[in-house]
């Protein structure tokens, strides 16, 4: 395939994910298509085409399968078996196959340790009689639902065995992980771009800090890891899409713990939220190479130019704590501020815990970018880091 306005690229999910990768798109001359069940979606917005149909609507796919030359995914949730359908008519990247692994907590683990990947040691729970037969070596843990679960939905602290019951029924006693709790020196991902020539290439590790489950700040370069783990992390996570045939932008979580292991904790067969500091900080973005991979376009190694500090912007910003009505936090104060990049989605309802931007700090230095994204925070409200 090649760039130009005969070519359509189809996403499946309208959220900010969508909206970027559609920027991406046009920006190299190909229409697009997204297909959204939310008539005000942001990406079905800004998209030449937006098809207002249920992931599972027969004529919807029909109609992207008609128009487009190849179809995407903007998140983990869309139903296998919409990408098996559509796979059989058009190229897609990333493959069903390849989103059910993603899918599935055990699926996902079991397949980290298939490629050699170490991950937090766990075991998966179906039934009553599983919890009764749990190691106390695994507490204190989380427990996590093995579907739908994100930005610390569908998880409970377990502490010891006494609550694992309570924990277990609190999710609706549907199948499970429990996850060991480890001692963290730090949180990284690393994004890699993977053709369906087998190339792979990838962004700088990133290391981020979550409050609440939900990515809060990510940092690049990441600060706390020496050359030979970011080494490592980058290896595994190529290593991961290799073994899945991947192709499209893949994210792929690890915990370092405090004595240097670096283990696996969870993937996203898309770009992720610690990825979009490389809009503005990269020469390549992480959905240009989402728009490269799946165009059968070169995929070149992205190089980053800037320092950069990416914080999440959330719902609550609007919000004070005695408020009855939003209220625009203060966008002109932040960006006076040097090297200040703002993104909001086109999000028209500011509710609490929402992802409705982000900002990213750019700077010559990484002592730099720190101070700037320290300044924002401030102005924002948010907690320092």
């Amino acid at each position: 395939m090649t760039a130009g306005p005969t070519a359509t690229l189809g996403v499946l999910g309208g959220g900010q994910l969508g909206r970027m990768f559609v920027h991406a798109a046009q920006t190299l001359g190909f229409r697009t298509a997204v297909l959204d069940p939310d008539p005000d979606s942001p990406a079905g917005r800004v998209s030449h085409l937006h098809l207002q149909a249920a992931y599972t609507d027969e004529a919807a796919l029909a109609e992207m399968a008609r128009v487009c030359d190849a179809v995407t995914t903007e998140f983990e949730n869309v139903p296998a078996q919409t990408l098996r359908w559509l796979g059989a008519h058009r190229p897609v990247a990333p493959s069903a196959d390849a989103v059910a692994t993603c899918q599935h907590r055990a699926l996902e683990k079991a397949h980290f340790t298939a490629c050699g990947v170490p991950c937090v040691p766990y075991v998966p729970l179906a039934s009553a009689a599983d919890l009764a037969g749990v190691s106390e070596e695994l507490f204190p843990a989380i427990l996590k639902t093995s579907t739908l679960g994100y930005d610390g939905k569908g998880q409970v602290r377990v502490a010891h065995r006494a609550e694992l019951a309570a924990a277990w029924a609190s999710l609706g006693q549907v199948p499970c992980l429990l996850e060991k709790r480890v001692a963290l020196a730090a949180e990284l991902s690393v994004v890699v771009a993977r053709d369906a020539a087998g190339q792979v290439v990838h962004l700088p590790v990133q290391q981020n800090l979550h409050r609440d489950g939900i990515l809060a700040v990510t940092v690049v370069p990441a600060p706390d890891v020496p050359a030979k783990v970011a080494a490592q992390a980058v290896q595994r996570a190529s290593a991961v899409a290799e073994s899945l045939g991947y192709v499209g932008v893949l994210c792929v979580e690890f915990f370092l713990l405090e004595d240097g292991t670096l283990l696996a904790n969870e993937m996203a067969p898309r770009p992720h939220n610690s990825g979009h500091y490389s809009i503005d900080a990269c020469d390549l973005s992480q959905f240009d190479l989402q728009v490269r991979a799946m165009a059968g376009l070169p995929l070149v190694m992205p190089r980053q130019h800037s320092a950069a500090v990416m914080l999440n912007l959330l719902g609550d910003l609007w919000w004070a704590a005695d408020s009855a009505t939003p209220a625009t936090p203060p966008w002109s104060d932040v960006l006076a501020l040097p090297g200040m990049h703002l993104h909001l989605y086109g999000k028209t309802e500011p509710r609490r815990g929402r992802k409705m931007g982000h900002v990213t700090v750019t700077a010559a230095t990484p002592d730099q970018a720190r101070a700037v994204a320290l300044q924002a925070a401030a102005l924002l409200g948010l907690p320092p880091f």
